[in-house]
């Protein structure tokens, strides 16, 4: 029975991951500090597995991983501060708990550790999209660039950059085999609320007339969260994906994001009027990957359309909110 080790595993993505892997008939053991919540009745079902383990463990202590086993067949580093709230209220907080977390368990990995899979992000070029150096759809091999350092919002592109440096050079000195892959708009049922669909869903749900559309001209492509993880696994089971940076994400929906908006309030049978307003500050323009590299490397094509996700998704929260009692 393969092993697999999952840092962030309470989270978003390491949830969805998790609850592949465990169908998928892995033995897996996840780690998280729960600091986005709590143990919910999804976490709890699939810890009544017994193939499943949680360890609850602040990953920023050198000694985080010290009791659990070396061996193992994948570990995803997935744990990581997101959200531009997170980052615009404590920056300090995201590079300390990213940059640690990930260093930690670098020094803790050894060669019978298996594959290593390194979550990173878009945002780590969108400077150059913005600067008007990059193109779009955007390759992996663009400069990474940071527009203003001391800018709040910059701290979580700022950690993946050093993260994706950390985990090409430390793999390449210690002989470890390891993939990154550059996360661009996933999204899904138990995201969290600081997040564009999850966020326009509750707006919804509240029937908010006029309903604001923060960047309605602003074009995304996004990604649903299980073709999000099909991706990844089949990056780690591919070894010609050792060694490289990869975009992950759906090129083929790119939308408005004012389309989305009302793709949205078509799903909460609501018509108000939209009040338009500016992009939050330091939002990027446009933001579509070139899956050429995974294409090639994988074979992967997404499966999930735009509307189906969405539909998912805005039903997840319409259900997540009447089980709180409202009034998200």
């Amino acid at each position: 029975m393969p092993r697999a080790l999952i840092l962030g595993g309470a989270g978003f993505i390491g949830y969805h991951l998790a609850a592949r892997l465990a169908n998928d008939g892995y033995t897996l053991t996840l780690v998280d500090d729960l600091s986005r919540g709590r143990r919910d009745p999804e976490i709890e079902t699939l810890c009544a597995r017994s193939s499943v383990t949680l360890v609850q463990a602040d990953l920023t202590r050198p000694d985080a991983l010290a009791e659990l086993p070396r061996a193992w067949d994948h570990v995803f580093m997935l744990a990581a501060v997101v959200g531009v709230r997170n980052v615009e209220t404590d920056p300090a907080r995201v590079v300390r708990t990213n940059t640690l977390a990930l260093m930690h368990l670098l020094d803790w990995l050894g060669p019978e550790s298996g594959a290593l899979f390194f979550a990173s992000t878009s945002e780590t070029y969108a400077g150059g999209v913005s600067a008007g150096t990059v193109p779009v759809p955007t390759g992996e091999d663009v400069p990474l660039t940071i527009e203003d350092i001391r800018a709040p919002r910059f701290a979580y592109a700022a950690s993946k950059i050093l993260g994706e440096a950390a985990v090409i050079h430390t793999a390449h000195a210690r002989g470890l085999h390891a993939v990154i892959g550059r996360f661009h708009n996933v999204y899904g049922p138990r995201m969290g609320v600081d997040h564009v669909i999850p966020e326009l869903s509750l707006r919804a749900l509240r029937r908010e007339d006029p309903f604001r559309v923060y960047g309605a001209d602003q074009r995304r492509a996004f990604c649903h969260v299980s073709d999000a993880v099909e991706a990844m696994l089949r990056l780690m089971a591919a070894q010609t994906a050792w060694g490289q940076i990869v975009n992950i994400g759906n090129d083929t929906e790119e939308t408005r994001v004012e389309d989305l908006a009302r793709l949205v309030l078509k799903m909460a049978h609501i018509a108000p009027v939209l009040e338009r307003l500016p992009a939050p500050a330091g939002s990027v323009a446009r933001r579509c990957p070139d899956l050429s590299r995974l294409r090639a490397l994988t074979g992967f094509s997404p499966q999930v359309s735009l509307e189906t996700g969405v539909g998912e998704t805005f039903a997840w929260y319409h259900e997540w909110r009447e089980r709180a009692g409202r009034p998200q």
